[in-house]
């Protein structure tokens, strides 16, 4: 993959984790939420990984 593509990748990763973040910091955060986005951050890095262990 080019490296467009993984920078569009890393970049929702930081925006997953900025989500994540403000939810945690809420006075009730809602599990629900935090599960999803944890999820999502999980499956946004090992896409990563793969796309980097590609490109070399």
């Amino acid at each position: 993959m080019n490296n467009n593509h993984l920078s569009a990748l890393r970049n929702k990763h930081a925006a997953l984790e900025q989500k994540l973040e403000l939810e945690e910091s809420r006075p009730s955060p809602d599990s629900k939420i935090i599960l999803s986005l944890k999820k999502q951050k999980l499956h946004l890095k090992d896409v990563l990984m793969h796309e980097s262990a590609l490109t070399g």
